[in-house]
């Protein structure tokens, strides 16, 4: 039904010069959902992202974010609306610790960030959701220590955490496993899949054996455009997927 599909885009097309990095994407992402961005180097997958977030802008074609048109929106209305990302590379402050770096950001929310330094203490709410947040995330260990001391899979596991504080209804995720040792990335994909129900993941993620584990349904990008779309099955025994992208080396 159409009011399970959080977010929408509609023919979206995107050109650098004459290349044409974005070809009539169209995708739908229902409520609750684990879908993945699969496809070659250079097919256009954090493009697409961009586009969605609002760090490009589309030459054609729609955005839509529950029923609302938010193609030309600037990045942060788009955050304010519950469409959020993180990136490839972590952005994180070192010197933080994880539970001041997340009530910083839900102050930012609150629109109370400008009396963050001055009294800590006054934030207990803000404090006692950062702190909710950390657990969730399997970091509540690890909340009071200088986030430059934290393993790199728990410093992506922040990243998201950070994502959370904006309230998402839809979380884009640009590689959250890059960088991270294959013992870790499962766990962290594990805690990924646990998010609320409410909350809707679209991840980008070049490990196989990853995306088809967590992956509840699957886009498959070839040259900016749509090859496939479906559930991990179909896209597994797909002729055309498996000469174009699965028997190659996998690299996203």
């Amino acid at each position: 039904m159409a009011d399970d599909i959080v977010l929408r885009t509609e023919a979206l097309s995107k050109k650098f010069g004459s290349l044409e990095v974005t070809r009539d994407v169209t995708i739908e992402l229902p409520r609750g959902a684990r879908h993945a961005l699969i496809g070659p180097n250079g097919a256009g997958k954090t493009t697409l992202i961009n586009l969605i977030t609002g760090q490009l802008t589309a030459d054609t074609g729609r955005i839509v974010l529950g029923s609302e048109d938010v193609t030309r929106l600037p990045v942060a209305a788009r955050v304010r609306r519950g469409l959020t990302r993180t990136f490839q590379i972590n952005t994180l402050f070192p010197d933080l610790t994880p539970i001041e770096s997340l009530t910083l950001a839900i102050c930012e929310r609150k629109k109370e960030a400008g009396q963050f330094w001055r009294a800590l203490t006054a934030h207990r709410e803000a404090i006692d959701e950062a702190d909710q947040i950390l657990h969730q995330l399997q970091l509540g260990e690890v909340a009071t220590r200088q986030t430059r001391h934290l393993a790199y899979g728990q410093q992506r596991l922040l990243e998201i955490a950070l994502a959370l504080a904006t309230r998402p209804k839809v979380l884009l995720l640009d590689e959250p496993a890059a960088g991270v040792p294959k013992s870790e990335s499962a766990a962290l994909f594990e805690v990924i899949a646990a998010l609320p129900t409410d909350i809707s993941v679209l991840f980008i993620e070049h490990d196989m054996n990853l995306v088809f584990t967590f992956a509840t349904h699957i886009h498959v990008l070839v040259q900016g455009a749509v090859l496939l779309s479906g559930p991990p099955d179909k896209i597994a025994h797909d002729p055309q997927v498996r000469e174009v992208y699965l028997g190659s080396k996998h690299h996203g």
